[in-house]
């Protein structure tokens, strides 16, 4: 890439202070986490943990769902692993960027990425930002929400018996919304939008297990990859 990419304390503080908003959605599902592995027989140490080592709350709520006796090891490998394979498709959307980078700045803060901070990193990008730190800090701060959260939830107990009655179910979503609001680029977009959210939905309804999350990622990259293809060519 031509233009030069930093990686410095000032990247990281950005990215972190332009998260805080989205905290707040974070904090609130995975408070609901937290809830539901008390409901699910984890401890509050062992709850914790999980959001520190895995951090990756799709496949942690997913998990819970499979939370069973005996526990059905090699069913969740594979379930967290389909879930979790459209990180590798969001990592390669990162790579003009962060290809220049030294492997400890570059996968370090890879460890921290979520569709949230990544997402906001995109649009950093896309808008001229050439730091970054952006991705670390952002993460960083998704990561303190998320960890604090599921601690809070999981040491209230049985306090919160319905949290769907307090509409905190709906955080995740309205994030998300939020989000591709924020991607938004124009007309250009419509195709590989529409594209992923046909194919994730006709994954969804004949395809069993999570494999619609990773179809759908595909179907919109293609698309938007075909798109830009006759613009390659002219150069």
């Amino acid at each position: 890439m031509a233009e030069e990419v930093r990686f410095d304390l000032s990247g990281v503080r950005a990215g972190f202070v332009a998260c805080l908003p989205i905290t707040v959605s974070v904090f609130a599902y995975g408070f609901v986490f937290g809830l539901l592995t008390g409901q699910a027989g984890i401890d509050i140490a062992k709850a914790v943990m999980m959001s520190a080592l895995v951090f990756a709350g799709s496949a942690q709520f997913v998990a819970l769902d499979m939370w069973v006796s005996p526990l059905p090891v090699g069913a969740l490998v594979l379930t967290t692993l389909i879930i979790n394979l459209r990180h590798v498709l969001m990592g390669a959307a990162l790579r003009p960027w962060f290809g220049s980078l030294s492997p400890g700045a570059a996968y370090g803060s890879m460890f921290f990425m979520t569709d949230e901070n990544w997402a906001l990193t995109m649009r950093e990008f896309m808008r001229g930002g050439r730091n970054a730190g952006f991705l670390l800090g952002s993460g960083l701060a998704v990561f303190l929400a998320w960890v604090s959260a599921t601690a809070a939830g999981a040491a209230a107990g049985g306090a919160i018996r319905d949290p769907a009655a307090y509409g905190l179910d709906f955080a995740f979503t309205a994030v998300f919304i939020a989000l591709l609001v924020g991607l938004w680029r124009g007309r250009s977009d419509i195709l590989p939008w529409l594209a992923a959210a046909a194919a994730a939905a006709a994954a969804a309804a004949f395809v069993p297990g999570k494999w619609y999350i990773l179809i759908g990622s595909l179907a919109g990259t293609a698309i938007g990859a075909w798109q830009r293809e006759p613009a390659r060519d002219e150069r």
